[in-house]
């Protein structure tokens, strides 16, 4: 599966931000899903003992949430920690796993934010854009934005408010299990893309989609000496 739209990964700091501003204007926050058979996740880590790290790649099957493919790839990093940038750094590993699978998703969950992100282009929005699919950032923490706790029952949520703006929301998965924080990264509505995560969570606080891409993530990092 090949990005529709590339760039060049060897930019400074002001040049990632500019290209941030300039892709985030191509971000749709509606629905334009077709009939969605397969899902990905993506997730990325950093190996403790080198300057290395490890994207993963897993594509579902929508109804059954069984593994169908998956891929994974090793890269050294290219570019710094700089908060708000993250995906300079974890994206291009990210698209050569992509490049690896066979079975083509309609929809893409991403370990991360998407419109939740200071210049309303996190990972998932970043991703989304290049490879022209619908996606969703699905965060285990928050980036920014202020909101109420949600009610304690799974399907509970609660706006993510920026600047009087909603830029995601705070679901519930499961009973009385800490809430994630969802927003929209392409293609998709925050209300959809809220459907599809409790779609994909039935029994633990993590979709499938993140959790089955950081098993695989950790099993790589687990032989990393």
């Amino acid at each position: 599966m090949e990005p529709r739209v590339k760039h060049s990964w060897k930019l400074t700091e002001k040049e990632a931000v500019q290209l941030q501003q300039e892709l985030a204007r191509q971000v749709i926050a509606e629905d334009r899903l077709a009939d969605v058979q397969y899902v990905a996740g993506v997730d990325v880590a950093y190996s403790k003992h080198s300057d290395k790290l490890i994207a993963a790649v897993v594509v579902l099957e929508a109804e059954s949430l069984n593994m169908v493919d998956s891929a994974v790839v090793e890269d050294n990093v290219h570019f710094p920690y700089i908060p708000g940038l993250f995906s300079f750094r974890e994206l291009p590993p990210v698209i050569k796993a992509f490049q690896q699978i066979k079975t083509a998703p309609q929809l893409i969950v991403c370990d991360g934010q998407g419109l939740a992100h200071p210049r309303r282009f996190g990972l998932a929005s970043h991703l989304g854009v290049l490879v022209d699919l619908p996606t969703i950032g699905c965060g285990k923490t928050r980036l920014l934005g202020e909101f109420e706790k949600p009610g304690s029952v799974r399907g509970s949520m609660s706006p993510l408010v920026d600047h009087d703006e909603v830029i995601g929301n705070v679901l519930r998965t499961q009973d009385g299990v800490k809430p994630i924080f969802v927003s929209v990264g392409h293609k998709i509505s925050l209300r959809t893309a809220c459907d599809w995560i409790l779609k994909l969570a039935p029994r633990y606080r993590l979709p499938e989609t993140t959790r089955q891409a950081d098993q695989l993530v950790n099993r790589v990092l687990g032989g990393d000496g």
